[in-house]
């Protein structure tokens, strides 16, 4: 699959590609929002491979632009929003949300290219908020599955408490076995009853910084190609 992404400003990362893996487990289908899509990674790879219903949503023109193209040129559909998910209408009901969202604490060193910056700093798209209208947009069983900053998993799990939605698997991701994760994935669902599974660690790369095989797998199963140029 192709992609065309900016010269400059965000291009997504092998966050997008670990969350897309961790997605696949749960097979996605029916009615997909992708929030946040950036050049629309996330929602490309589900509808290819789950035949999804997607819909996308970016707060920046110039994503939704890019996002649209690679839906084109790749022959899948979508629907696209152009605003803050924050506080947009959208009068459709999902049976997954998912998102890689801007995670990154707005108190430290922010970038002054505004476009990594809203697509980078949680103070865009504060986790409440973010998790307070997926709750609002989620069919009755509906899934939301997302990444964030895997400090703040307090904060995450008290929020989805908070609106209404269970978590029930947590995974979190690190970049070797002995350093501390710097991101989790979580998978919650509308109305659900069970007990949360957590499960064994992401680990990326071994001692010598090699992929280990399950981070091989999920670039392997995304089967990406990006191409850098201005829209």
């Amino acid at each position: 699959m192709f992609l065309y992404q900016p010269l400059n400003g965000y291009c997504y990362n092998s966050d997008s590609i670990f969350l897309y893996h961790f997605i696949t487990s749960f097979l996605p289908k029916g009615d997909l929002l992708d929030i946040g899509c950036g050049v629309g990674i996330i929602g490309l790879l589900l509808t290819r491979d789950f035949g999804t219903k997607t819909t996308i949503i970016d707060k920046q023109a110039q994503m939704i632009s890019y996002a649209l193209h690679n839906f084109y040129i790749n022959q899948l559909q979508t629907n696209a929003y152009i605003g803050d998910f924050a506080s947009i209408t959208i009068k459709e009901r999902f049976d997954y949300i998912v998102s890689n969202p801007p995670f990154y604490d707005s108190n430290v060193t922010q970038s002054e290219d505004m476009r990594l910056n809203i697509a980078r700093y949680a103070h865009h798209l504060p986790l409440d908020k973010l998790i307070a209208q997926a709750k609002a947009l989620l069919k009755p069983k509906g899934w939301f599955i997302f990444c964030y900053d895997a400090k703040q998993i307090d904060k995450i799990l008290y929020c989805l408490q908070i609106y209404g939605i269970k978590a029930v698997s947590i995974r979190f991701i690190h970049s070797k076995i002995d350093r501390d994760a710097k991101l989790v994935m979580i998978a919650a669902r509308n109305n659900a009853k069970s007990m949360v599974q957590i499960l064994p660690p992401f680990v990326i790369f071994d001692n010598q910084s090699n992929y280990l095989p399950e981070a091989q797998k999920a670039f392997e199963r995304a089967k990406t190609h990006s191409i850098k140029g201005e829209r």
